[in-house]
């Protein structure tokens, strides 16, 4: 999954947090709701604007940072 093809930062959007393909949705809302334990299916449901691939893509931003952040000299 390229997430860079999803995952957008503008400066005026949502304080230049990432977000889902240019929407006030962000990668952090998505997580969050997945962290509390709702399901790909229910937050599909209630933003019919997303896809799954969208999800997978804020779980592959999540990744890839993480990467980056373990791989950054101390």
């Amino acid at each position: 999954m390229d997430y860079r093809e999803r995952i957008t930062i503008e400066p005026g959007k949502r304080g230049g947090k990432p977000c889902i393909r240019g929407m006030r949705i962000t990668v952090y809302d998505v997580l969050e709701y997945l962290a509390s334990d709702m399901s790909v299916e229910h937050i599909l449901r209630d933003f019919p604007e997303l896809t799954e691939d969208d999800i997978k893509a804020c779980l592959a931003f999540a990744a890839d940072r993480e990467r980056r952040l373990l791989s950054e000299p101390a």
